[in-house]
């Protein structure tokens, strides 16, 4: 009876030391997937992102600079530029059309989820003259988060990169 225990003990405990590392490996994996994976739920809603996009350019075509200016993150900042500057650089603007041109995307950080748009958009002068830009806006908000008031919880135009094309 002995032999039996003696040659039992060694393999289980392989077995439990196996299983846990496995255990350990699995938990670790886990981890790491929720980390990288994009946050799902009303936070990740592509619909308002868009709308947030689409209101932006309503408040530039109706003339409101102010309020196309604050739909950028630290009330306009964000932009790089002041207000003054941003309002004349649109003075010249009649019309803009904006198309999304690919999927929103989605990506949590430190407290905050970051939503990156593709766009297309179209702008005429009061010349006459229609130029053309692609590139992306990226837009901000807060997770859901303890404390975290209405505004935090806005999705805000954190940047943007658009380029002229023909």
């Amino acid at each position: 009876m002995k032999r039996r225990t003696t040659r039992r003990a060694p393999r289980l405990e392989r077995v439990a030391r196996g299983l846990a590392v496995l255990a350990l490996a699995l938990l670790l994996a886990g981890c790491q997937a929720r980390e990288r994976a994009p946050t799902p739920g009303p936070t990740a809603d592509s619909t308002a992102v868009r709308e947030v996009i689409r209101r932006y350019y309503a408040a530039i075509d109706s003339r409101d600079f102010a309020s196309a200016y604050a739909v950028w993150s630290r009330d306009g900042e964000a932009s790089g530029q002041s207000y003054e500057s941003f309002a004349e650089g649109f003075a010249a603007t009649t019309r803009t059309r904006v198309e999304f041109a690919g999927p929103v995307t989605f990506e949590g950080a430190a407290g905050s989820i970051f939503a990156t748009v593709p766009v297309r958009v179209r702008a005429t002068t009061t010349a006459g003259e229609d130029t053309r830009f692609e590139g992306v806006y990226e837009l901000r908000r807060v997770s859901d988060v303890p404390g975290a008031t209405p505004e935090q919880l806005q999705w805000h135009i954190h940047g943007a990169s658009l380029e002229a094309v023909k």
